[in-house]
């Protein structure tokens, strides 16, 4: 294994697989803050240099953090396909490259392989890639899942719906819902992220969504984001839920941090088996961002772009409804400014579904990074451009309970209307029934929250 090169008059020795992936990666103020990143950008070249010429194998031999000492690293590698891998052990990540970009290679020929690549697979042609290299690439690593609604399928822009309230106040909730669903947002989901993180608080929550999902005859699902043993214990206690979500970390410790293991999703899902209320299956939700691990130091020594992709890895294990990467929350100590989120964006996109997970993305930002909206709206039209399953949607896009900013009601319209893209077929078809759309374009009634009102007020 050769991780030696010379650029010009100058030799580039790196002492370890991990350090050239960590340096071969476009620069990220968290890997800076690790002290991981080249230090120079000739350094950065020749990483990439060393690491194009390395084998699909000699990443699977070399993972970031030890098949001994992770179970992430554990469940990854036993899960592997091991005859697909026979195949494309002897290619170079340059090899992989070229062929996801070739004109002639579709989502069949990408399908036969995903499952033969580990996480560090992922990430290693990621950072050879270039941000056309990864819209073009993710274009055709088409992943369609299934619960109430269908998503990822062509042409669909989904949009999970986020009326997320300072206080739970299910007035508030309620009201920012209505008019959601009247932009025809909500075909991913009817997502809220809690205050108070009590199985009572959730089932509360739970039981209001559903009414009205049942109410409207809505084919969607609902999930309220609190820790996945919260949401175990309201839906044990009779909850209704239609999806169950959590957090995920790419490496054995970064998960601890978030007070899980492989087993605790393991009984999740096996709770969701039995209990969430969707047709198709797929019934869980999993929310990454690059440099969570760092944030709690469980990176070990690793890059925030690797240890993402080991979390798709992961989370393709349990067949999940909804991946979202939620590119820009963490802050700028990860993630710097609109040039390093759009980045990230595009990565994450592309490594998720090259691996065979689901993936959306909240293109958002914190105020305290230097981005805007313009960088915002940058990355969601090349996102749609690279075949994205989903979006937030979220009342005027700045959401009054998490403090940040991402894609508001209008921002999904306009860019279904742009890029000619519609919402899942069966959410679709219910906004036709009730004049909110027409030939893939909002009618006059849309936007009128009262009109969503009056239909639930005529249900009871």
């Amino acid at each position: 294994m050769n991780l030696s090169t010379t650029l010009g008059s100058e030799k580039f020795s790196f002492a370890s697989v991990k350090e050239v992936l960590a340096k071969a990666n476009e620069k990220k103020s968290g890997d800076v803050l690790a002290g991981i990143a080249a230090r120079t950008e000739i350094e950065r070249v020749a990483a990439k240099q060393v690491l194009s010429e390395l084998t699909l194998d000699e990443l699977r031999q070399n993972p970031v953090i030890d098949y001994e000492k992770d179970e992430i690293t554990r469940l990854i590698d036993d899960s592997l396909d091991g005859v697909a891998f026979g195949k494309i052990k002897n290619w170079s990540v340059a090899e992989l490259r070229e062929f996801l970009l070739d004109a002639d290679t579709g989502a069949d020929d990408v399908s036969e392989i995903r499952f033969a690549l580990t996480g560090e697979m992922a990430a290693a042609v990621c950072k050879i890639m270039s941000n056309l290299d990864l819209m073009t690439a993710a274009k055709k690593c088409t992943v369609i899942a299934k619960a109430r609604t269908t998503l990822g399928l062509p042409g669909v822009l989904a949009a999970r719906l986020q009326p997320n309230h300072p206080s739970d106040s299910l007035a508030g909730i309620t009201a920012s819902l209505y008019e959601g669903l009247s932009y025809g947002i909500g075909d991913a989901v009817i997502g809220i992220n809690p205050v108070y993180d009590t199985p009572e608080s959730v089932g509360r929550l739970l039981h209001a969504t559903d009414k009205i999902i049942r109410q409207l005859s809505l084919p969607t699902q609902n999930c309220i984001l609190s820790h996945v043993t919260t949401q175990m214990k309201a839906i044990e206690n009779g909850a209704p839920a239609g999806l169950i979500f959590q957090s995920i970390a790419g490496s054995e410790a970064g998960n601890a941090a978030f007070g899980i293991d492989i087993s605790l999703i393991k009984e999740a899902s096996d709770l969701g088996s039995k209990n969430c209320n969707v047709d198709g299956g797929s019934f869980m939700y999993f929310e990454t961002g690059q440099g969570s691990e760092l944030s709690s130091r469980s990176h070990n020594d690793a890059d925030q772009v690797t240890l993402e992709a080991r979390c798709y890895a992961f989370a393709r294990t349990f067949r999940p409804f909804l991946v979202n990467d939620v590119v820009g929350f963490i802050g700028p100590e990860y993630l710097a400014d609109g040039r390093q989120m759009i980045r990230a964006g595009l990565e994450d996109h592309f490594m998720g579904k090259l691996l065979g997970v689901p993936m959306g993305i909240d293109a958002c930002y914190t105020n305290h990074m230097d981005a805007d909206q313009n960088d915002l709206e940058n990355l969601t039209v090349l996102l749609v451009a690279s075949g994205v399953n989903y979006f937030m949607g979220v009342p005027m896009g700045d959401d009054v309970m998490l403090s940040y900013q991402s894609s508001s009601y209008h921002d999904v319209a306009s860019l279904r209307e742009l890029m000619g893209c519609r919402p899942a077929p069966e959410f679709e078809a219910w906004l036709e029934e009730r004049g909110l759309i027409s030939n893939g374009k909002l009618t006059e009634r849309a936007g009128n929250a009262k009109l969503i009102a009056d239909m639930c007020a005529a249900a009871r």
